[in-house]
């Protein structure tokens, strides 16, 4: 783990402000599949759409991070910036569907699934390489108690045990991310 995946976002933005492009990076990197899921889950937009609107949004945020206020607002500030961009592509394209049926309850449902996995997402990253690793096999992968044990070398009886601890030490995190 980098010690700019570790910093804040207000922290993030004050070093790319300066110049440093590793913070961009990382900025990019922490955010690159936030601003597409907004593109492709919230708003249906075709892949080559949600390449075009997510190539622009950080094009657009390089440009103007001097015009954010507060740098630990960096998450709702891009998605604001995507919602935009997504509803200008859709504007200027050819869909028949209209801007209001993407706009439907449905769309605020798929941002706050959204919202919510990425959250999770933040807080298996708090946790330990073991916890990440097991806690991924099973639900990620979709791997068995018994391949699991048979992969990690260790009784598959030990595998739930340590499934619950991990779960138990996530709904911490998430709890504390809160």
């Amino acid at each position: 783990m980098s010690t700019l995946s570790t910093l804040s976002d207000a922290d993030l933005v004050q070093r790319c402000r300066i110049g440093d492009s590793d913070a961009w990076n990382e900025l990019v990197e922490r955010y690159s599949r936030y601003v597409y899921a907004i593109c492709i889950r919230g708003f249906r937009l075709s892949d080559e759409d949600a390449e075009d609107v997510f190539q622009d949004v950080f094009t657009r945020a390089f440009m103007r991070l001097e015009t954010l206020r507060d740098g630990s607002a960096l998450k709702p500030w891009l998605a604001q910036l995507t919602r935009r961009r997504c509803l200008d592509a859709i504007s200027g394209s050819s869909r028949e569907q209209p801007v209001e049926e993407v706009m439907s309850d449905e769309g605020s449902a798929d941002m706050e699934e959204i919202e919510e996995a990425f959250a999770v997402r933040e807080a298996v990253a708090g946790l330990s390489g073991a916890c990440q690793d097991i806690l991924d096999r099973f639900f990620a992968q979709d791997q068995s108690y018994r391949t699991i044990a048979d992969e990690l070398d260790i009784p598959a009886g030990t595998i739930a045990s340590r499934i619950a601890r991990c779960l138990v030490k996530l709904r911490n995190e998430l709890e504390a991310n809160n």
